[in-house]
């Protein structure tokens, strides 16, 4: 399988793995798995990290998620039209183009999300 981690579930790896059920923890940290983080949830900690609503250590993030094993997912032309076909369930934009990214890859999303589940993409949350 090929997981694609929502920007909370990523988040809550590096600051808070207890918040992670045990058996998808296992799934995560598994190097039988290819797990992506997006450059979309990066963008998306930045941003909420300048505002004072996170505290990531932003100077590391890159390697900590070296480290964890994770592949980089870069944002492209079409993932960006792949929105298009989105039905208008969700109001957020990095969770939209996250959506996008994981129908238009083939990827299952680790979300705990109620909203995105409701999408037409393969998800993940034990």
């Amino acid at each position: 399988m090929r997981l694609l981690l929502d920007t909370h579930t990523f988040v809550w790896f590096l600051l808070d793995r207890r918040r992670i059920p045990d058996p998808l923890m296992a799934d995560l940290i598994d190097p039988a798995q290819i797990v992506y983080v997006s450059a979309v949830s990066v963008w998306e900690v930045t941003i909420k990290s300048g505002l004072g609503k996170l505290s990531l250590p932003l100077d590391r993030l890159e390697a900590l998620t070296d480290e964890a094993g994770f592949a980089e997912l870069s944002v492209t032309s079409a993932h960006a039209l792949e929105v298009r076909h989105l039905p208008p369930l969700h109001r957020d934009p990095f969770d939209r183009l996250l959506i996008a990214q994981a129908r238009h890859e083939g990827l299952t999303l680790v979300t705990r999300d109620p909203d995105v589940r409701r999408y037409s993409v393969d998800t993940l949350w034990d």
